[in-house]
């Protein structure tokens, strides 16, 4: 069984839920891997290229996904065509993903560009956690949507002046850890103030 409840979807092995790949992995967890090297690699280049002036919007975001995951997946950087929910959670109906997906991306871009770096870290931190719980509830792509988002989030910390985002405790655990909480609490009741305290502890300014 599928960890996501979806239409049919061909991006899927027929009776898995492991995504088709370029490099033809059939084993979760040797997936899993390759997806946390990427990842890794891509934290690093990422956060060298990141700075102030960076624009942190739709474009950029999906650009993220790509880049990542692009040796991997075909369909890095793509949006779902498809409905998805997980649980109880129903995420953001596909047909009005790209609608909701720029609304969120212009309010974004109107705080974060022009304001966040005057913020104390506990209105950057809410503001942080706002966005992420809209994100977390459009879930754009098939996969890989946390930690995309995660690296998005820690970006905007980063050229705000902070390391990123420290979120080790928080994914301790399983299957129910706190920040899986949290997300839960985003999608099913909008509520992003879980999320919101978990980001706080996490921040640290690179100065410190």
């Amino acid at each position: 069984m599928s960890k996501y409840q979806f239409n049919e979807s061909d991006i899927y092995i027929s009776g898995s839920d492991i995504p088709k790949n370029r490099l033809g992995i059939a084993e979760p967890e040797l997936l899993q891997e390759v997806e946390e090297t990427l990842l890794q690699q891509a934290y690093q280049t990422f956060i060298v290229e990141c700075e102030f002036a960076t624009r942190f919007d739709e474009a950029y975001f999906k650009s993220l996904h790509q880049r990542t995951f692009e040796t991997l997946y075909e369909w890095a950087g793509v949006y779902r065509t498809v409905d998805m929910s997980k649980g109880g959670s129903l995420f953001c109906r596909a047909a009005y993903l790209e609608q909701e997906s720029r609304r969120i991306f212009r309010q974004l871009e109107e705080d974060f560009l022009h304001q966040s770096n005057a913020w104390q870290p506990a209105k950057f931190a809410e503001r942080l956690a706002f966005y992420q719980s809209e994100l977390i509830a459009l879930h754009p792509f098939y996969e890989l949507n946390g930690r995309i988002t995660r690296l998005f989030f820690d970006l905007i910390a980063v050229a705000n002046g902070y390391a990123p985002i420290d979120y080790s405790q928080a994914l301790q655990g399983q299957p129910l850890n706190a920040y899986i909480q949290a997300s839960i609490a985003c999608v099913q009741q909008a509520n992003h103030e879980k999320l919101s305290q978990i980001i706080f502890r996490g921040l640290s300014k690179l100065d410190q």
